[in-house]
């Protein structure tokens, strides 16, 4: 449709320059007039080929454009079933199909990181569950699974990123080890804490809160740098804890805290308050 306009118009840019210079340049010959006029008409060609090129570029972009819209729906609405049909197989009976279903969460977090907090949380709500020791064999080796699966999509200290918060009130722990993890707010109120507890050099970027969390074995601190607040009132360590080398750059409060065995403390203590 717009071909034949483009046409017309070239053909009458040649005869119109064609003309003018006959008219204005008596001398000029009637073939350079044709010359000129040709390269003139050419021109009008070269821009409406030019004009047609942007345009097609223009469409195939948009069109890009929506396919890429339409492969990342189709991912967004893929990770989003495996998800919640994950989180539907932490319930299951079959302890084989919960380790499943974690490690399908943690592979989750790994391909799309916009997930890693989430599977986080229900990582965390996991632990949460009331759990009694030496009573369930098969959900012990599951929850330690759901401890090295959190400790593995933290990211390592001193690294930049995002910061991942843990939220760990009441849970029952055996052999937690978040050792040179960097983690955001750290909430571990009421917890339990069997065998060795292990946060060496940590970075805890966010407050880190252990009121009245009892350490039933070991509970190392060593080098652990603690950011924000660092709350340990009423905390309990049972067996030896080591606090040598940790750094607490924000308000610090062990009031109330009770160490029945060898502690260990901090070489770096913090400028701020340490109550009790």
């Amino acid at each position: 449709m717009v071909w034949l306009p483009t046409c017309i118009l070239a053909f009458a840019v040649l005869a119109a320059v064609t003309g003018w210079l006959r008219l204005v340049e008596p001398g000029t010959s009637h073939v350079e007039a044709l010359k000129t006029g040709g390269l003139a008409a050419a021109s009008v060609v070269a821009l409406y080929g030019l004009w047609l090129n942007d345009r097609r570029r223009r469409v195939e972009e948009r069109r890009q454009e929506q396919e890429d819209l339409r492969i990342a729906h189709d991912r967004e609405r893929v990770a989003d079933e495996r998800f919640a049909k994950s989180v539907e197989l932490l319930g299951h009976a079959g302890d084989q199909v919960r380790l499943g279903a974690m490690h399908a969460l943690a592979n989750l977090a790994r391909s799309r990181r916009e997930y890693t907090q989430t599977v986080l949380d229900v990582l965390c709500a996991y632990l949460r569950r009331p759990f009694a020791l030496g009573e369930d064999d098969l959900e012990k080796q599951v929850r330690l699974t759901a401890q090295r699966l959190v400790g593995a999509l933290l990211p390592a200290a001193g690294s930049d990123g995002p910061d991942y918060d843990l939220d760990l009130t009441g849970a029952t722990l055996e052999y937690l080890d978040l050792s040179g993890r960097r983690i955001g707010e750290l909430t571990m109120r009421r917890a339990n804490l069997h065998q060795a507890t292990a946060l060496y050099e940590a970075e805890i970027r966010g407050p880190a809160w252990f009121t009245a969390a009892t350490a039933h074995y070991r509970f190392v601190a060593h080098r652990t740098t603690f950011h924000d607040k660092a709350w340990f009132s009423g905390f309990v360590a049972v067996g030896p804890a080591d606090f040598s080398g940790a750094r607490f750059l924000g308000e610090t409060k062990f009031s109330r805290a009770r160490f029945q065995d060898t502690m260990r403390s901090a070489a770096q203590p913090s400028p701020g308050p340490i109550p009790g």
